[in-house]
């Protein structure tokens, strides 16, 4: 690996944490929203990535071909829960309101983690630039 894909891969990993973070902060905007039906209400979202490895299997290595991936957004599986609001004007025929399944305390944590590793890939960079300008100077 040349010092120049530490750059790849530190890119890609801040890309990733970078979506991570949209994510949560969509699924925290939408927490306290309600539906009058459970097919309507706000799924949590949640990314899924994917590590990309080069020359693995006998396979040839591409250029720039390591990191993360972010292969797509997936809704979760978890069960809408329905809440009795006769009043809610959303409500159903029975009174009930479907609430989404974000769960704001899990939410948090993944803010935290996805800051936390998006800052690690930032001082894997400034590192990675401070050993390159550490090199060159040898040579003056």
């Amino acid at each position: 690996m040349s010092m120049f894909n530490i750059f790849n891969v530190a890119g890609s990993g801040m890309a990733a944490q970078s979506t991570r973070l949209n994510t949560v902060a969509s699924n925290l905007a939408n927490a306290d929203s309600v539906a009058s039906t459970p097919d309507a209400a706000y799924r949590a979202k949640e990314p899924l990535f994917a590590a990309i490895r080069n020359g693995l299997d006998g396979q040839p290595a591409e250029a720039g071909s390591e990191g993360v991936k972010v292969l797509g957004v997936t809704e979760s599986p978890n069960a809408i829960t329905s809440r009795y609001e006769p009043g809610n004007p959303l409500a159903d025929a029975d009174g009930y309101v479907y609430q989404s399944n974000v769960n704001p305390v899990d939410e948090l944590v993944n803010m935290i983690s996805a800051s936390r590793s998006y800052q690690n890939n930032v001082e894997v960079m400034n590192t990675a630039r401070q050993l390159m300008q550490k090199t060159l100077d040898l040579g003056k």
